[in-house]
């Protein structure tokens, strides 16, 4: 018999972890990150980082799968927004003045 709660959880890990794919791959193609909120997904990966863990020691394969995944995904954008950003030239008003 299938055990309906694990597939509903499997099923939610599924999607909250597929949803991060289209903003790894709009990031890669597109090289812009612009939009990207270096508090919110450091917060968030914290968070995934978390459940991650909890995962593991209740021994719950889809949250620690799930998480693991997404935790994968999150510090992709994560990095990928640092890099773009430490690399970024300051704008004009931004840029010391030479005396």
């Amino acid at each position: 018999m299938i055990d309906t709660i694990a597939l509903l959880g499997t099923a939610a890990a599924c999607c909250t972890t597929l949803s991060f794919v289209p903003q790894v791959v709009h990031i890669l193609r597109s090289k812009n990150t612009a939009g990207i909120s270096l508090g919110m997904y450091a917060i968030f990966t914290l968070g995934v980082s978390l459940w991650l863990v909890y995962g593991l020691a209740r021994e719950d394969r889809p949250v620690y799968l799930a998480n693991g995944v997404t935790l994968l995904l999150c510090l992709a954008v994560l990095g990928l927004t640092l890099k773009q950003r430490l690399h970024r030239p300051l704008p004009p008003a931004a840029q010391p003045q030479e005396d």
